[in-house]
């Protein structure tokens, strides 16, 4: 993710690794925490994960300062749905929703390319949301200037037929080897998992057991 500082003249920095996967009893999605300023290591503990709902999460890419606003007023006008409604809003439905906020902006655009993934009546869901509103839905989705190398990995390793458990560890080698070749993308992992009965944050300790057996390298830790 980029700060402020490093709002572009003509082009949209992207400098993060996000991941979105459908799996068979789930949806995944994971990030790294890196925010970057440009040559600059701004932060090594941004939050580029949102939880919306119960049923509902986006990971961010993009400027740091869209990408909070985007998540505060995706999940405030999703609270607005459940409480009007009595039910929770699709993943469908906030996916078009997060859509007609980005289309809707175009004098002062969002600099930001969000992935929402979430569990409905439908089933597990991802779709890939650009700037200019554009949604696609996908099985698995990268995003950011470390999905090129997320997306070697992923087309390798990704079928339907995963459980959310084996999602994770993909997700998390997945980003791994973004880390490796990305220098925008690093310094620690996200990890968020949704199933039709609960939404599930994995915390720093569910994250580094499961890097120990991949026999992945922890993370340095903050200060």
């Amino acid at each position: 993710m980029q700060s402020y500082a490093a709002l572009p003249e003509n082009r949209l920095l992207t400098g993060t690794t996000t991941i979105g996967m459908v799996l068979k009893d789930g949806v995944v999605l994971a990030t790294e925490k890196r925010a970057t300023a440009g040559n600059l290591i701004a932060n090594k503990a941004t939050q580029k994960l949102f939880k919306i709902d119960q049923n509902i999460g986006m990971t961010v890419a993009g400027l740091v300062g869209d990408a909070q606003v985007l998540g505060r007023y995706l999940r405030a006008e999703v609270s607005l749905y459940r409480l009007r409604r009595g039910a929770p809003l699709s993943a469908e439905g906030a996916a078009t929703l997060l859509a007609n906020i980005l289309s809707g902006n175009r004098m002062f655009p969002y600099y930001a390319w969000l992935i929402l993934g979430g569990v409905d009546a439908a089933g597990g869901h991802v779709f890939s949301v650009d700037p200019a509103g554009g949604s696609i839905e996908d099985r698995y989705v990268s995003v950011g200037s470390g999905s090129t190398f997320a997306y070697g990995l992923l087309e390798e390793g990704y079928s339907k037929d995963l459980s959310v458990s084996d999602g994770v560890d993909l997700a998390l080698r997945g980003l791994t080897v973004a880390m490796k070749r990305d220098s925008a993308s690093g310094d620690g992992y996200t990890v968020h998992t949704i199933n039709a009965r609960e939404y599930h944050e994995f915390s720093d300790d569910e994250i580094n057991k499961r890097l120990r057996a991949l026999k992945i390298p922890l993370p340095p830790t903050l200060p």
